[in-house]
């Protein structure tokens, strides 16, 4: 028998695997906060029953009635600033603000008493036309250098009540409305109005896409990525600018691996890609919402069978709990990839020269694994969104 003790180089080895996976992960999770999860501030306001609630949820991936979801009614229920995080990314919020011109909460002190400098932007919320108060804080908002924008909600009310008319014209009533929206605003002294035509229960219709490009415009460049990754799928361009963030990372995370193959501790190297690999995966799954969870929510919103959505998932990564046993599995059907890995753990026992291929390979090993599982889930998440809209 063997006795194991604190000199045992193979108690060694498994002491220095643990230390340097731990410190990687620190980077990693430093890496993380500085891309993803740099915090957005959401000011959502408007009148009683404008819709206001159900647009928040709509931001955020819920249905009205979802845990967590924003209560709805017509009701004032934020009587002060609520506080709604995304489900998925905490560090992203949306505020539920008091109406403007209450006597707790008057236009000339509204913006001092909801303590405006938090919010990277307002959204001001409607079913008619913005009212003389909305105007005012819009006009206070643009003093102090915000962005300002209006949303006319229930879109999709004003364009049933459209179709009865016998000339109905989807498009000319959608260029009519925004116009009138539009000139009232000016014609109340707001400069450059930014109008936007929503339907929080049909975002893939109308302008909330048109929204989502433009405050990915304005926002500041550290801060689009948070917000691209909290929008719900509503568009191929949206899942197209989601895949191309991903790709602008994976340099770091190949980087990353073949920093760690040039440290002579067996095993790490492995331990530390699969490692790494389920971590950015889950995030590919997630942020694509083709997990168990978004793909459930999806056909109970669009009324599409579950079993339809997945029939058209072919990544055996997506719908399923990601996990190192199967991120291998998938890893030795990649061809090139497994072949990589081969060649890294064989280089590693030549001295010297052979870590420094080794780290070589090893980034080869993450670049091309990471590409080729983004590449499929991305088209995955284009085919799910193709079926739950009766596109294919």
């Amino acid at each position: 028998n063997i006795k194991t003790t604190t000199n045992d180089p193979a108690h060694i080895a498994a002491a220095q695997r643990s230390d340097v996976t731990q410190n990687l992960y620190s980077g990693t999770c430093q890496q993380r906060e500085e891309t993803c999860d740099i915090s957005l501030h959401i000011a959502i306001t408007g009148e009683s029953g404008s819709g206001k609630s159900t647009f928040v949820n709509a931001v955020r991936g819920l249905r009205n009635g979802d845990e967590g979801a924003a209560p709805t009614g017509a009701v004032e229920r934020s009587k002060e600033p609520i506080p709604y995080f995304h489900p998925d990314y905490p560090n992203v919020t949306l505020w539920d603000l008091p109406g403007v011109g209450t006597m707790k909460y008057p236009a000339h002190k509204y913006l001092e008493l909801v303590k405006f400098d938090r919010f990277d932007f307002f959204i001001i919320v409607s079913d008619t036309g913005c009212r003389e108060n909305d105007v005012k804080l819009a006009q206070e908002i643009q003093k102090m250098k915000k962005k300002c924008y209006f949303v006319r909600s229930k879109i999709d009310n004003f364009m049933r009540d459209e179709r009865r008319n016998e000339d109905f014209s989807a498009e000319r009533s959608l260029r009519e409305m925004r116009k009138n929206c539009v000139q009232g605003l000016r014609d109340q002294g707001i400069v450059s109005p930014q109008v936007f035509l929503v339907s929080s229960f049909e975002p893939n219709l109308y302008d909330f896409s048109l929204l989502q490009q433009t405050l990915d415009r304005d926002l500041p460049k550290n801060k689009r990525d948070t917000l691209l990754f909290i929008m719900p799928n509503i568009n191929p361009e949206i899942i197209i600018k989601k895949k191309k963030a991903f790709q602008s990372r994976i340099k770091y995370w190949a980087g990353l691996s073949g920093t760690v193959a040039a440290v002579p501790v067996p095993g790490l190297s492995v331990a530390v890609d699969i490692g790494l690999m389920v971590s950015v995966v889950k995030s590919y799954v997630t942020d694509f919402s083709i997990d168990k969870s978004s793909l459930e929510k999806l056909a109970e919103r669009t009324n599409v069978q579950h079993a339809d959505l997945c029939a058209v998932v072919r990544s055996p990564l997506a719908g399923v709990e990601i996990t190192p046993e199967l991120l291998t599995r998938v890893l030795t059907q990649l061809a090139c990839v497994a072949a990589f890995m081969t060649a890294e753990e064989s280089f590693r026992w030549i001295p010297v020269v052979g870590l420094v291929a080794s780290a070589g390979l090893s980034f080869l090993v993450i670049y091309k694994a990471l590409n080729s599982f983004l590449d499929t889930l991305a088209d995955d998440a284009q085919r799910v969104f193709e079926k739950a809209l009766g596109l294919n």
